[in-house]
């Protein structure tokens, strides 16, 4: 059962919808200004009844472009939304509008699920190793000061 206040939701989406509908219809067809009070109806219930049976939203069918397992190679990862290939995949999915966490939730992958090239991340891991970062600094050397000349 639906509470009072759900359905004023629901009834106030309801109108929401038959208001955006008929005024796209009057937009763009021709009508009579007493012929309108039997389309808004019309409109409302043909919309009533759908709610009313239940009718589900059409669900569907993900199919990726390429296979999940053949998704990630050493080189590139492989975009199940369309195909293309890349070596960080977390900038193309804000282009399409995704996090990398909605993104493997829609595809029903791990949440271990690489976002990035095995072979890049080892390619950056070692860069940022080359340069020192990950390592605390050396404390048994301290910094020189230098003393201000006085004038």
């Amino acid at each position: 059962m639906t509470s009072p206040a759900e359905r004023d939701a629901l009834d106030a989406d309801l109108l929401a919808q038959v208001t955006e509908i008929v005024s796209a219809y009057v937009s763009s067809n021709p009508i009579s200004p007493a012929d309108l009070p039997a389309l808004i109806a019309d409109t409302h219930r043909a919309l009533q009844s759908l709610s009313a049976n239940g009718v589900a939203a059409v669900v569907e069918e993900l199919t990726p472009a390429v296979s999940i397992r053949k998704s990630v190679t050493p080189d590139y990862i492989v975009c199940l939304e369309d195909g293309k290939k890349f070596k960080s995949l977390k900038r193309h999915l804000s282009v399409l509008g995704m996090t990398p966490d909605e993104y493997r939730a829609r595809w029903g992958l791990p949440k271990d699920y690489p976002m990035v090239a095995p072979n890049y991340a080892a390619t950056r891991s070692a860069l940022a190793k080359s340069n020192g970062l990950g390592r605390k600094p050396d404390v048994s050397a301290k910094p020189v000061r230098k003393s201000k000349a006085r004038a």
